[in-house]
């Protein structure tokens, strides 16, 4: 089994999540994250005084799948969490982690 791990935009999350529970994949985790990449925040202008954004609000998409599913579950994240037709720069990244054991508690 992998552990996939997609930190995406805010504005992306419900069709990211629609479009992996359409493809049956709907047992997803998600939660808060703040941080950069490649675009290293934003310059934003408020009442004519610009400042420097540094941490960027994001989510993290967390769901464990077999590894045959991998493939099937990274193209239907990447397809629907572009926010351009080619994508952006800071619409995320995607980790896979092996996992070794899942233990139910109770």
């Amino acid at each position: 089994m992998i552990l996939i791990e997609a930190i995406i935009q805010p504005i992306r999350l419900s069709t990211v999540r629609a479009a992996l529970e359409q493809a049956g994949f709907g047992e997803t985790m998600t939660g808060d994250a703040t941080g950069y990449g490649r675009q290293r925040g934003q310059v934003a202008t408020f009442r004519g005084n610009e400042y420097r954004i540094d941490l960027l609000r994001k989510v993290i998409l967390s769901l464990v799948v077999h590894d045959d599913d991998v493939d099937e579950v990274i193209a239907i994240i990447r397809a629907a969490a572009k926010t351009g037709a080619a994508g952006e720069i800071g619409d995320g990244k995607i980790f896979t982690i092996p996992v070794t054991d899942a233990i139910t508690i109770g």
